[in-house]
Parts: C-alpha cells; structure tokens; sequence
C-alpha cells in the first residue's frame, strides 16, 4: 500500500464517524501514522507530524459555518504540504547544470528529459556525458539526447572528466543550457567525491541537481546531506514516483535534510517530469483532482502525437475521430498518473491495466479499418467486414464487438455532452472553449 492510499483510507475512516471528539481524532492519527510508516516515512517525523495535527485540533476552536471533517482534512492537507517541503520554479534562462546520483537512480535519463524541459520552454540545450564508469553510458545518454533532439557531447573511452568538459562546453557554446550527466557508483565514495568536484570546478554550475529514486524511501535524506556535503547541491530530483510505495518517505526525507525538491519523475517517457508542486502532490495523495495538470497533460500529449487541435474537437465522432482520440490518450502516460489528475486515484489495478491494454488493442483494429469503415460505423454491420478487421489487426471478433460496443457509449456520451448546456457551461469553467 503507497502512502496516497493509506492517507485516503485513514481519512475516509474519519469522514464515517458518527461523532468526531478526542479519541476519534486519536484513533484517526494512528491510521495516519500507520500509513506513514508503511510509507517509509522516519519516525521522529512521523510522530511530529501526527502531534502538530491533535494539537491543532484539540486545542484550537473550529470556525463558525465549517465542518469539522473539512477543517481536519485541510489541517492534514497543510500539515503534509509542510511535511514534503516547499515548491520549486525554476529561472528560464541560460544555466549549466550538474547532474548527480548512485546508481540505478534515473540519473542519465532524467538528464534528457531535464534538457527537454529546458527545450520546450523555448532554451537550446546541450547534454555532456561525463559518466566514464559505467558500460555504455556513452551510448544511452546519446540514443536518448537524439530522440529528445537535443546536442549531445562525449569523447568515448576518454576518463579525464575535466577534459570531456572542458571540450564539451567549447562544442556547445551556442548552447543556452549545458546539462552534464556524471559518474554513479553504489555509495559516495572517495573516488566519486573527488571526480564529482572535478567536474563540478570545470563546468562552475548554477545548478547542481541529484537524482535519487523514491524506492530508496527515507535513505533519501542521507544521500541528499551527502552529495550537499560533496558539492553542495541545490536541488533534487525524485525517480520512480509512479512506482514506488516508499515516495513520500523519500520526499519528506529531502525536505528534512534541508534539501529543496525540484523536480520528480512521474513515467518512462522523455516528457514526464514535473516541476515539484507540493500542494498538488499532497492533493493527488489526497485524492483531489488537478484539472490544470490534467489539462497540461492532456494538451502536450496532443502536441507529441501530431494531432492538430480542430481534430480532438471534431463535432462527429467516428472511428476515425475516435482513433485521434486513442492517440492522445496513449501519449499521456501512466493511466494511474492520468486517474490521479482527476481525483480517482483508488480505481483498481487491474482496471487500470484494462484500459491500457485496451487502447493498444483499438488502437490496431480501427488501424486495421478501411477509410471509409472509420468515417461512417453502420458498414461495420455488413456481413464478413468484423471478421476481416479481426483477422487483419491480430484480434478476435469479440475485441471488435467490444470496441464497437465502447464507441456507441462514447457517442452517446457525446450527444448528450453536446445537447446538456448547463454542463458544458459548468466545465468551461476549467476547460475554456468547450
């Protein structure tokens, strides 16, 4: 169980009391601490956190006209902002970047995507492969800077960092960001301490970002004082958020090393990576939707699958408009980051599985349709046609009839999305121009 799933359980216990007083709120901050230990959190933190919470509630007087579910669940929501640290917003501007970390952190693909960042907020960015230790550092951090279609610089086989760098920035000097990506080991050890400050007074950063994967819950915190120790870092990335139960025990970590989280890592694509927002992670562990992430999501997804913006507003809905649709939706990573954005973080697994399984599989039958079959779905009616898209996509007649049965839902969503003004006046509100 990660710790979004234990918080909302503990709150939904909270939201089912029939009567709110001293031991309910005793019996609520012990679900809270379960879940925060489970979560990997450290125990002074844990017991300070759930501490500063009865406090507040015991003591303080609840406001006229304010429930007192809502006031706890907004003192827990404050209180975990607190616990996993301030947000972070970067300058947008010409920088050198270090990047550092142990390895099997993330370190050398967060590297790209940290330039692909910085590239599409209008900045020209040149990745340094500085990594002489590991096998085949050279080639993954130059596979990955040219599908992010950003500079790259290394001398393969070269081990004198000072020189990799000293040449890379003269390469690169039309560069307005200069990423450098540097050695891992299992530890810090003397050997990294030294390269890593070699590299450090060659390339004279701005930044000095380490990448640390959340499976490596509250070691997080010693990592971050030690690489501070080492160069003096100034921000962190977190890796593996997605994944991995013991994030918030990473998070809150960092936060209290006195370290300031930058960005996290939210998927495997080269675009997912998030400026950290405290209040919007502790919102997503909450359960409470983020329509304006959602709606970045869902607009850079449209923008990486080449689809121009009148298609997704296509007023018939066919399977081709649907394939398009499919398109998008495909591009926006993980479902369970997708469902998290709109506040439905505890659908089941397997749910979740489904319905990625399931975009793939339409994805290849409606690839499998003739033109005229994606534009007008009555010919699918006529006999032998289910049973040649069948044949030609690889799938059953049964995944063709499901898919079918899925796109009549959807235009009857539609139509009736099209026909209810008062609802498209009520999402406008968060979606303008629908």
């Amino acid at each position: 169980m990660d710790l979004g799933e234990g918080l909302r359980k503990a709150m939904a216990k909270l939201t089912g009391a029939t009567i709110i007083d001293a031991k309910t709120i005793r019996e609520f901050t012990k679900e809270l601490q379960k879940a925060l230990i489970s979560s990997d959190v450290e125990l002074n933190l844990v017991f300070s956190f759930t501490k500063g919470i009865e406090d507040i509630v015991l003591k303080e007087k609840i406001p006229q006209g304010v429930s007192p579910r809502d006031y706890i669940t907004n003192i827990v929501y404050e209180e975990l902002v607190k616990l996993m640290g301030e947000s972070y917003e970067p300058e947008i501007r010409p920088r050198r970047i270090l990047m550092a970390g142990i390895y099997g952190s993330g370190k050398t693909t967060s590297t790209v995507k940290l330039a692909k960042f910085y590239q599409d907020r209008g900045l020209s960015v040149g990745v340094i492969c500085c990594d002489v230790t590991r096998p085949a550092a050279y080639e993954q951090l130059e596979t990955l800077a040219k599908q992010a279609n950003v500079s790259f610089f290394g001398i393969k086989g070269e081990k004198d960092v000072r020189k990799i760098v000293k040449e890379g920035l003269s390469k690169l000097k039309d560069r307005k960001v200069v990423i450098c990506d540097s050695s891992g080991r299992n530890a810090l050890d003397a050997e990294l301490v030294t390269e890593i400050k070699e590299i450090n007074r060659a390339l004279n950063p701005e930044e000095k970002l380490l990448v640390i994967s959340a499976d490596v819950g509250q070691v997080a915190g010693r990592q971050a004082t030690e690489f501070h120790n080492a160069i003096g870092i100034t921000g962190v990335i977190g890796t593996r958020l997605d994944g991995s139960g013991k994030g918030g025990g990473a998070l809150s970590a960092v936060s209290a090393a006195q370290t300031r989280i930058a960005f996290i890592g939210t998927g495997e694509k080269l675009s997912s990576l998030e400026l950290y927002d405290s209040k919007k992670f502790v919102g997503r562990l909450l359960g409470i939707p983020d329509l304006e992430s959602l709606l970045t999501t869902v607009q850079e997804a449209i923008k990486e699958a080449n689809i121009k913006p009148e298609e997704m507003a296509a007023e018939e809905l066919n399977f081709d408009t649907f394939y398009t649709q499919l398109k998008a939706m495909s591009k926006m990573g993980p479902m369970k980051n997708v469902l998290g954005m709109m506040g439905l973080s505890d659908v089941p697994k397997e749910a979740m599985e489904t319905s990625e399984a399931k975009l793939k599989k339409y994805g290849n039958i409606i690839g499998s349709m003739t033109k005229e079959e994606r534009q007008n779905e009555k010919l699918i009616r006529e006999p032998g046609r289910i049973t040649r898209i069948a044949k030609g996509s690889g799938m059953t007649e049964r995944d063709v009839r499901e898919l079918i049965s899925d796109f009549n839902k959807m235009k009857k969503f539609a139509n009736m999305f099209k026909n209810n003004r008062d609802f498209r006046k009520q999402l406008s509100k968060f979606m303008p121009g629908v």
